[in-house]
C-alpha cells in the first residue's frame, strides 16, 4: 500500500477563508472581462478584439488601395498573434466593424454576405472578404509605430501588439459602442462626424465653452440607421451625467395606393422608410403580424415588405375606415417603431471604467491626441536631427575632397581612416561611418545640390518641429487642422432628425411654456402623423410665403428667406418660390428626386442639407446633391444636358422630368466608377463648353448631330478623354455663341475668354489649350460664365473666402496665364470657384 503525501506537513498550503478567497478572484475576474473585453478605450474607441483586427490587417498589407483578402485569413491571424479566443467570436466582431447598419462610420470594408438589418446572419468567413475602410487606415492607423503609441507583449511575448491606436478621431463617438462586463454596461450612441469635429474644435478654442454652446454644435446622436428622436431632454441627460433615456422613431409617411385591378380602387397606407436603431425589421414585422391576428392592432388590412437595395419600404395597407393617425398610435405604442435607447457614457480612462459626461469624453481625446502629436513630432525631431548631423558630415567631406582622398589612399584599413577623418576634419564617429559609406556618385554635381537641398529643408523642418514643441498654441493648431481635413475628408449630412414637440402647459388657465432653444434638425413631412405641431414648434414642415426667395449654396444647403432679407453669400441658385410645391434634386448618382418645400426651413433657423431631405436609399447611393431647381411649368423646348466625371454626357428632354416620386427617376446610367458630375438646362442651338483642370476647353453645338437626345437609361457617348493621371473635369457651362467665360487656376490667375477664341468640335476631341500655367503645381480651378458687374468668389484650402469683381478681370487670348488675380499664403490654394 503506497503511502500518502502530508501536504499539510511540506509548509506549502496556506489556510485561507472561503469568502475571502471568492471574494479576491472574483474581482480579478470581474476586472479581467471589464479591461480585456467588455469595455472600449476611451482613447481610440476600441475593445480589444477590435484593435487587433485592425493592426493584424495592418500588418498584413489591407489597405483601402489593395484588394480584398477573404476574412477566415484574417481572423487566423488575429488568433494566432493576438486573440487567443474563440474564431467565431473574433469573426462576429470583424462582421460588425463591416456592417453600414451597426456602425456610423464601418472602419472595414468588405465583398460578400455580411449580413443585414432583418438579424440574416453573414456568410461564413470562407465566403467573405474585408480590407481597411479609408476612415480607418487615415484616422486609426497612420504613422503608427512604438514611438507614437505604447507596445506590448502578446499572450505569449512572440509578437508586440498596440496598447492603444493613435486615432486621430473619436471613434468612440462617432461609431458608439455596446458593452456588458460584470456588474457594468456601456452603451454609447453613434454621432456625426462633422458635428464632433466642430465640438472638438470648439473646445479647443474655448476650454471654458458652456454646456449649451457645445450642445448646439452636438445635438444629439445620429444613428446609422436613421430615424427621429423626438426630444432633447434625454440627450441633454446622457451627455450632463453620462446616463440617459433617447426615444427614438422610424419615419414614416402616408400615402394614398392603388390596389384596383379591373376597376380603381384605393386605398391609405402607412409607408415606413427608417426604424429605429438595432431594431430587427423582420422580427418588427412579425411582430406586428401577431398583434393583428391576435385583435390588438386594429384598422391593418395588409403588411408588405418592399425593401430592395435602393432603401427600406414596409407597406403597411390600411382598412378602408381605419384613421391612419390612430393606427400610427397603436404602432407607436406597441411595436419597436418608437423605441428607447439607454444611452449609458462608459468607458475605460487609465484602465478604469468611469461613466464620462460629453465633454469629459472629448477632453478625454483631445488630451491624449495632444500626447500622440508631442510623441510623433518629437520622434521626428530626433531623425530629422540625426539625418542632419551625418548631412553635415557628408557635406564637410565634399568641401574637403583632396583631403579625404588622400587619407583614403594612405590609411591601412577603414578604422585608422575613420580615425584619421575624425581627428582631422573634427567629425563625430557617426559622421565619419556616413563618409566611409559614401558611394562614388555622390561626388558629383547633381548629388552635392541634392545633399544641399536635403540639408536646407531638414533645417526648416527642425525649427518648425522645434516650434510646434515647444508653443502649445502651434500644436492645437495643427491639431485642428488634422480635424478639419478629416471632416472635409469624411464629413456627411445627419441621418438622424431631432424633433422637438411642444410641452403640455402646467394648467390650463395660465400656461407656462419654456421658450425652446432652435432645433438642428427637422422632422419630416407626414401627411396624417401625429407628429404634426402647432405654433410652439420652432419650425413645423409648411408651405412658405409665396414671395418667399429659395437659396441653395454650393455645399447643397438650402433655406429661403423673404424679399427684404439677408441672403447667402453666393448662392448658386435662387428662384421666387411662388406656387412651386416640389424641387428637383439630382444627386451624383444619376437620379432626380422630389423635395417638398414645404420642408426647407427660412434663412433665420438654418440652412438645411438637400442631401439630407432625400429618401434613405438615396442618401446611402449618393455623395452629394448635383443640382437642384424648379421644373418649368412648360417643360416643353427644355432639356437637360448631364456630363460625368469620366466624360460622358448625354441630353434628356425636361419634359421626362414631370412625374418625380421619392422612388428617384434614372437620368443617366453610370458606368462602375463613374459619378454624375454636372448637369445644365439647355436649348437647341446653345453652345456647351467643358473645362479640364489641364487648362484645355472643348465646345461643342447642341444639336441632334452632336449630342442627341436619349432615353433616360442611356449612358451617354464620351465627350472627352482625360489626358493626364489626376486630370478632372472643372465645369460645364451651356451659353450662346457669343458668351464670356472666366478662368482662373489654383494659383489665383485669370483671364476673360470669349467662346469666339475656341473651334467647334466634335465628340471626343481634345479641345483647345486656353490657359498656360506659371508653375507646374498650377491647374485650372473654375470656369464661370462672365457676367457684367458680377462677382466672382475664390473659396480656398485655409478656408478664406475671396471676392473679385469681374470687371476687374481682363479680357485675353486663348494663349497666356491671364493675370494675378489675388495673393494667395503660402501652401494656399483656390479650390472653388462661384459665379
Amino acid at each position: 500500500m503506497t503511502r500518502q503525501l502530508n501536504l499539510l506537513a511540506t509548509g506549502q498550503i496556506i489556510p485561507t477563508a472561503l469568502h475571502t478567497e471568492m471574494k479576491r478572484s472574483y474581482l480579478e475576474y470581474a476586472m479581467s472581462v471589464i479591461v480585456g473585453r467588455a469595455l472600449p478605450d476611451v482613447r481610440d474607441g476600441l475593445k480589444p478584439v477590435h484593435r487587433r483586427i485592425l493592426y493584424a490587417m495592418y500588418e498584413l498589407g489591407l489597405t483601402p488601395d489593395r484588394p480584398f483578402r477573404k476574412c477566415a485569413r484574417v481572423v487566423g491571424d488575429v488568433l494566432g498573434k493576438y486573440h487567443p479566443h474563440g474564431d467565431q467570436a473574433v469573426y462576429d466582431a470583424l462582421v460588425r466593424l463591416v456592417q453600414d447598419f451597426s456602425s456610423r462610420y464601418p472602419l472595414l470594408a468588405g465583398h460578400g454576405n455580411f449580413g443585414s438589418v432583418d438579424n440574416d446572419p453573414p456568410a461564413a468567413m470562407r465566403y467573405t472578404e474585408t480590407r481597411l475602410a479609408s476612415i480607418a487606415d487615415t484616422g486609426m492607423l497612420r504613422d503608427i509605430s512604438e514611438a507614437i503609441v505604447d507596445f506590448t507583449n502578446n499572450f505569449d511575448n512572440s509578437q508586440q501588439e498596440p496598447v492603444v491606436l493613435p486615432a486621430q478621431l473619436p471613434i468612440l463617438l462617432l461609431n458608439g459602442c455596446t458593452g456588458i462586463a460584470v456588474g457594468m454596461a456601456t452603451n454609447i450612441p453613434p454621432h456625426n462626424l462633422g458635428e464632433i469635429v466642430d465640438g472638438l474644435v470648439a473646445l479647443i478654442d474655448d476650454p471654458e465653452l458652456s454646456d449649451e454652446k457645445l450642445w448646439q454644435l452636438i445635438p444629439g446622436p445620429d444613428f446609422p440607421t436613421g430615424g427621429e428622436i423626438i426630444t432633447q431632454e434625454g440627450i441633454r441627460e446622457a451627455y450632463a451625467t453620462g446616463r440617459g433615456i433617447i426615444p427614438v422613431r422610424g419615419i414614416t409617411r402616408i400615402e394614398t395606393l392603388d390596389v384596383g385591378r379591373k376597376r380603381r380602387r384605393e386605398r391609405t397606407a402607412i409607408v415606413v422608410t427608417e426604424l429605429p436603431y438595432q431594431v430587427n425589421k423582420a422580427a418588427w414585422i412579425e411582430k406586428m403580424a401577431d398583434l393583428v391576428n391576435q385583435g390588438r392592432l386594429e384598422g391593418i388590412a395588409d403588411i408588405r415588405d418592399e425593401s430592395d437595395r435602393t432603401g427600406m419600404r414596409v407597406v403597411i395597407e390600411l382598412k378602408r375606415d381605419a384613421k391612419a393617425n390612430t393606427v400610427l398610435k397603436s404602432l407607436y405604442k406597441q411595436t419597436a417603431l418608437q423605441s428607447n435607447f439607454g444611452a449609458i457614457l462608459l468607458a475605460l480612462v487609465d484602465n478604469k471604467p468611469c461613466q464620462l459626461s460629453l465633454r469629459r469624453l472629448l477632453e478625454e481625446f483631445l488630451r491624449f491626441r495632444e500626447q500622440t502629436l508631442t510623441r510623433q513630432y518629437t520622434h521626428e525631431l530626433e531623425e530629422a536631427q540625426s539625418r542632419l548631423h551625418l548631412l553635415a558630415g557628408l557635406l564637410i567631406a565634399l568641401n574637403n575632397l583632396d583631403a579625404i582622398i588622400d587619407i583614403l589612399r594612405n590609411a591601412a584599413d577603414g578604422t585608422t581612416a575613420k580615425m584619421r577623418f575624425q581627428a582631422e576634419l573634427g567629425i563625430s564617429d557617426a559622421q565619419a561611418n556616413a563618409i566611409l559609406a559614401m558611394p562614388m556618385r555622390r561626388l558629383t554635381g547633381l548629388e552635392r545640390q541634392k545633399l544641399q537641398s536635403e540639408h536646407s529643408e531638414l533645417q526648416t523642418r527642425i525649427e518648425e518641429l522645434q516650434t510646434l514643441l515647444s508653443d502649445r498654441h502651434e500644436l492645437l493648431k495643427t491639431l485642428k487642422k488634422d480635424l478639419r481635413s478629416l471632416k472635409r475628408k469624411f464629413g456627411d449630412p445627419r441621418r438622424t432628425r431631432i424633433v422637438q414637440p411642444p410641452k403640455t402647459p402646467k394648467s390650463s388657465s395660465t400656461p407656462n411654456v419654456k421658450k425652446e432653444e432652435p432645433p438642428t434638425t427637422l422632422s419630416p413631412k407626414t401627411e396624417e402623423s401625429p407628429r404634426k405641431t402647432p405654433s410652439l414648434t420652432l419650425f413645423t414642415p409648411q408651405p412658405p410665403p409665396e414671395n418667399a426667395i429659395l437659396e441653395i449654396n454650393h455645399q447643397g444647403e438650402a433655406s429661403w428667406r423673404l424679399p427684404d432679407g439677408q441672403g447667402q453669400d453666393s448662392p448658386i441658385f435662387r428662384a421666387i418660390i411662388g406656387q412651386k410645391s416640389e424641387l428637383m434634386v439630382i444627386t451624383d448618382a444619376g437620379k432626380a428626386y422630389p423635395v417638398a418645400v414645404a420642408e426647407i426651413p427660412p434663412l433665420t433657423l438654418q440652412a438645411i442639407p438637400l442631401l439630407s431631405l432625400l429618401p434613405k436609399g438615396a442618401q446611402r447611393d449618393a455623395n452629394r446633391v448635383i443640382d437642384a431647381g424648379f421644373v418649368p411649368n412648360d417643360p416643353h423646348g427644355y432639356d437637360l444636358l448631364l456630363l460625368t466625371q469620366q466624360g460622358r454626357i448625354k441630353r434628356v428632354k425636361m419634359s421626362e422630368l414631370s412625374d418625380l416620386t421619392n422612388r428617384g427617376l434614372v437620368l443617366i446610367k453610370l458606368k462602375e466608377g463613374d459619378r454624375l458630375g454636372f448637369v445644365c438646362p439647355t436649348q437647341e442651338g446653345q453652345e456647351v463648353a467643358i473645362a479640364i483642370s489641364g487648362g484645355r476647353i472643348l465646345r461643342y453645338p447642341v444639336t441632334d448631330e452632336v449630342i442627341p437626345l436619349m432615353g433616360r437609361s442611356a449612358q451617354g457617348n464620351q465627350a472627352l478623354k482625360l489626358r493626364n493621371v489626376g486630370e478632372t473635369v472643372v465645369n460645364c457651362l451651356t451659353l450662346h455663341s457669343q458668351g464670356e467665360v472666366l478662368l482662373i487656376s489654383s494659383l489665383g490667375y485669370g483671364k476673360r475668354l470669349s467662346l469666339t477664341e475656341l473651334r467647334l468640335g466634335k465628340l471626343g476631341d481634345l479641345g483647345t489649350q486656353c490657359l498656360q500655367f506659371t508653375q507646374k503645381t498650377d491647374k485650372l480651378a473654375g470656369m464661370i460664365a462672365a457676367k457684367e458687374n458680377g462677382q466672382v468668389r475664390c473659396l480656398t484650402n485655409q478656408n478664406r473666402s475671396l471676392a473679385i469683381s469681374v470687371e476687374t478681370i481682363l479680357p485675353w487670348g486663348k494663349d497666356g496665364p491671364g493675370d494675378r488675380l489675388v495673393k494667395l499664403q503660402p501652401e494656399e490654394v483656390i479650390t472653388t470657384v462661384l459665379g
